[in-house]
């Protein structure tokens, strides 16, 4: 199933306790909480954009399913690892997260677990 599309942020679960658990600042916390912002793929292949759109900002990951690449978190630090599609979720490993993401029912599913946590954000396709 191909990842590729615009997807605009519907519902998220637990994302306060979720990012106050990985070090996200307060205020950012208190920032992001009602962002509606956009998360746009494109695939070709195993080769994957993936970019949020937030307002005044957009975070580009670029990679290759089972090759390591360098990418960035929502806070800027950039990291290697190895993305991998298993079973059709795309599947990572963040220096403080394991994330996946999926397509259900039309939807991007992205699903975040750390420390007992589980970050649970569904967006919907708009394009």
């Amino acid at each position: 199933m191909s990842f590729s599309g615009r997807y605009e942020v519907e519902s998220q679960e637990n994302y306060d306790a979720f990012m106050k658990l990985i070090g996200i600042p307060d205020d950012t916390i208190e920032k992001g909480r009602n962002f509606k912002y956009t998360t746009e793929v494109i695939q070709d292949g195993n080769n994957f954009t993936w970019s949020q759109i937030y307002p005044g900002h957009t975070l580009t990951n670029k990679f290759t399913t089972g090759q390591e690449s360098e990418l960035e978190t929502m806070s800027g630090k950039k990291f290697k690892a190895t993305v991998n599609l298993e079973g059709g979720k795309i599947v990572v490993d963040f220096p403080k997260y394991h994330h996946t993401s999926e397509i259900v029912g039309g939807n991007l599913v992205e699903t975040s677990v750390a420390g007992g946590i589980t970050f649970k954000r569904i967006s919907k396709k708009v394009a």
